[in-house]
C-alpha cells in the first residue's frame, strides 16, 4: 500500500520535550481555522439551496465535492508532506485553501457548478492540514494521553465550528428569502437577477477568508516548530501491512461513519428548523441556532480533556453513542422545540468522538501511523456521501424521518467503543 503521510517520530528529538505545548498552542490556530471553514457550509447549502431551486439531493452536492476531497487528496497530500516535509506542507495546505477561497468571487457571477468545483479546492487545503496536523498532535507526549491531547486541540476546531454559522448567517444569510412558489412567479430576469445578488452575497466573506489563510501561510512559513524526525517504514513493513490491524480498519469505518453523522446533521439543521411542525424558523433565524450544535462540541471537548485521563475512552466513546441515539430518535419523533432542542444537544455528545476514534485506531501502529492517518483522513470521505444518502432519504421520506441515517452512524460508535473498551490496557495494542 503506497505511504500515505509521513510517520511522525518527535520523541528522540532532543528539542522537542521544551516546546511541546509551544507547538501545540500554533497547531490549534490551524483546527479552528478548518473548523470554522467546514462549518460555513452548514450556512451556504440551505442559502444555495434557495438561490439556484436545489432539491435535497442537489444541495447536498456541496458536501459530497468539499468531503470527496479527503479521500482523492489524502494519499497525494501524504506523499507531499513526505517529500517537501511538514512545516511546508502547512504553508502549501495553508495556500490551496486560500485560492479555494478565491474562487467564491467568480463562483457567484457563474453558477452552482462552480461553486461546487470551490468547496473541492478549499477542501483539497485542508486535507493536507488534516494529514499532517492530527498525527502530529498524538505524538507530542504519551500514547496514553493521546486521545486526551488531540481533544483539546479539536477544541478549538470546535470554537471555529461555533462562530462560523453564526458569523454566516450576519453575513450571508440577512436578506429574505422568498419562498420557493413565489421565485417561480418571478420573471426570468428577474429570477436571474435575484439569483445573481444572492449568489453575491458570499463574496465578501470568503475573500476575507481567502486574506486570512494566506496570512496565516505566511505565519506558518516563518514559525518555530520542533524537529520531526520522518522514519520511512522499510518495503515490507508498508506493503499490504495496514489491514492486519483490526482496530485501524474498523476505526477508518467509525470515522466515516462518525464525520458523515456529524455533517449530516449540521447540513440538514436550519432546514429542520424551518419545518412548521418544529420551529418554523426561516434560514437567518435558525443559522444561530447552528452555533449550539458546534458549540456543544466545544464544550464537550474541554470536559472530555480531563475526564477521559480518568475513564477509558471507549467507555466514554460508548456512552457519548448512546446518548446521540437517543437524542436522534427523540427529535424523529416529537415535534415543537423539544425535537429542536434534542437535536442540537447531539452536539455536545459528538465531542469526543472523532479525536477518540481517531487516536484509539493508532493506537501502537509504530512504523505504519502515517500510513494509518492517512486512512483515517480517507475515511473522511464518510461526510460525502452520508448526506447524500439521507439527502435521498429526505426528498423521499421527508427531512425529519431522515435522521435515521445519522443514528445508524452513532450505532457503528457504540459498537466500535464497546468491542476497544480496554484497548490500552492491552499489551498488544490489538483486540
Amino acid at each position: 500500500m503506497a505511504n500515505f503521510s509521513p510517520t511522525l517520530d518527535v520523541s528522540g528529538t532532543p528539542d522537542v520535550a521544551d516546546k511541546n505545548n509551544g507547538a501545540l498552542v500554533i497547531i490549534t490556530i490551524l483546527f479552528f481555522m478548518w473548523g470554522l471553514l467546514t462549518s460555513l457550509n452548514d450556512v451556504l447549502i440551505p442559502h444555495l439551496k434557495a438561490v439556484y431551486t436545489l432539491t435535497y439531493v442537489q444541495a447536498m452536492l456541496v458536501q459530497f465535492c468539499f468531503f470527496g476531497a479527503y479521500f482523492l487528496v489524502s494519499i497525494p497530500a501524504g506523499m507531499l508532506i513526505k517529500r517537501i516535509g511538514y512545516q511546508s506542507g502547512v504553508v502549501t495546505g495553508l495556500v490551496i485553501a486560500a485560492l479555494g477561497c478565491l474562487l467564491f468571487y467568480p463562483a457567484s457571477t457563474s453558477g452552482y457548478g462552480m461553486f461546487l468545483f470551490a468547496f473541492f479546492v478549499l477542501a483539497a487545503g485542508i486535507t493536507v492540514l488534516q494529514v499532517a496536523a492530527n498525527p502530529y498532535v498524538t505524538v507530542l507526549g504519551s500514547p496514553a494521553t493521546a486521545s486526551s491531547r488531540l481533544t483539546l486541540t479539536q477544541a478549538f476546531n470546535s470554537l471555529g465550528t461555533t462562530v462560523a454559522p453564526a458569523l454566516g448567517g450576519m453575513l450571508i444569510l440577512s436578506g429574505a428569502t422568498p419562498a420557493a412558489a413565489d421565485l417561480v412567479r418571478l420573471s426570468e430576469a428577474e429570477q436571474l437577477a435575484y439569483r445573481v445578488n444572492e449568489a453575491a452575497a458570499v463574496q465578501g466573506p470568503y475573500l476575507a477568508l481567502g486574506a486570512a489563510l494566506f496570512a496565516l501561510a505566511l505565519f506558518f512559513a516563518l514559525a518555530k516548530l520542533p524537529r520531526i524526525a520522518r522514519r520511512v517504514p522499510d518495503s515490507a513493513g508498508a506493503t499490504g501491512s495496514l489491514f492486519v490491524h483490526r482496530h485501524l480498519v474498523l476505526g477508518a469505518v467509525g470515522i466515516f461513519a462518525y464525520v458523515g453523522g456529524e455533517v449530516s446533521i449540521g447540513s440538514f439543521l436550519i432546514n429542520f428548523m424551518g419545518d412548521g411542525r418544529i420551529a418554523g424558523l426561516n434560514p437567518a433565524e435558525a443559522a444561530p441556532y447552528v452555533s449550539y450544535y458546534w458549540g456543544g462540541a466545544m464544550l464537550g471537548r474541554f470536559i472530555g480533556f480531563g475526564v477521559m485521563r480518568r475513564v477509558s475512552p471507549g467507555r466514554a466513546l460508548a456512552f457519548n453513542a448512546v446518548c446521540s441515539m437517543t437524542l436522534i430518535l427523540a427529535a424523529i419523533a416529537g415535534h415543537g422545540h423539544l425535537a429542536m432542542w434534542a437535536l442540537l444537544a447531539v452536539g455536545l455528545c459528538n465531542s469526543i468522538m472523532f479525536p477518540t476514534v481517531f487516536s484509539m485506531a493508532l493506537h501502537k501502529l509504530g512504523p505504519a501511523t502515517g500510513q494509518g492517518s492517512g486512512l483515517l483522513c480517507m475515511a473522511i470521505v464518510g461526510g460525502a456521501v452520508l448526506p447524500f444518502v439521507q439527502g435521498l432519504l429526505a426528498d423521499f421520506a421527508g427531512v425529519q424521518l431522515s435522521f435515521l441515517v445519522p443514528a445508524g452512524c452513532y450505532l457503528f460508535i457504540l459498537y466500535f467503543g464497546l468491542k476497544y473498551a480496554n484497548l490500552y490496557a492491552d499489551k498488544t495494542g490489538e483486540a
